[in-house]
């Protein structure tokens, strides 16, 4: 099994059962609704608070145990997700799939990142919105979680050379402060970006 299937095995919840500020701050300020697909959601935080919202949520994650977790938080919020066990390096992007697509902390590297980021594109409904929070290139040192490898962090000009061709509704790469569960801490340097297809 892998990395994050070991670590998610654990009974609690690492990143905490509460959704990231961002997206949840964008989510309300957007009022979204329809089919929303989560990747890389690990514990399902973001997925469960979207499902909260009344949005139809797939979770993409290949962490069992992870996905396990996420149906466990949705069970005692009393909503439904549908949860799918998937390595983002062999995902199939359908066209224009769905209305919300949504990634929070999910870092890969280069290659994989830009295929995903391309998926995402993709599987967008015109009118529809990518919305997410990551750690930028300069994260390593502020040591309030991430990788501790550059090379699976993000730099500013992936989403918005990506997304060139989108309303770019927020983005913003700078300081904030995070406290999500035991792995995210302190003061942290990230990006966030919110785009519409057109």
């Amino acid at each position: 099994m892998n990395h994050w299937h070991e670590r998610f095995k654990d009974e609690n919840y690492i990143y905490g059962t509460e959704p990231n500020v961002f997206i949840a701050d964008m989510h309300k300020k957007l009022q979204l609704s329809g089919n929303a697909l989560a990747i890389a959601e690990g514990e399902g935080r973001n997925a469960v608070f979207l499902a909260e919202q009344g949005m139809n949520v797939t979770t993409w994650d290949y962490a069992q145990s992870g996905l396990e977790k996420t149906k466990k938080l949705a069970a005692k919020k009393g909503v439904t997700i549908n949860t799918k066990l998937i390595d983002l390096s062999e995902a199939n992007w359908e066209k224009e799939q769905w209305d919300e697509i949504i990634c929070v902390f999910g870092h890969f590297p280069e290659n994989l990142r830009k295929k995903t980021l391309n998926g995402v594109k993709e599987a967008v409904k015109p009118g529809g919105y990518f919305i997410t929070e990551v750690y930028s290139q300069y994260q390593i040192p502020y040591k309030s979680g991430g990788p501790k490898d550059e090379g699976l962090l993000y730099k500013p000009e992936e989403f918005l050379q990506t997304f060139s061709d989108w309303k770019i509704v927020h983005f913003f790469m700078g300081e904030v402060m995070r406290s999500e569960g035991e792995s995210h801490k302190g003061l942290s340097h990230v990006i966030q970006f919110v785009g519409q297809k057109r």
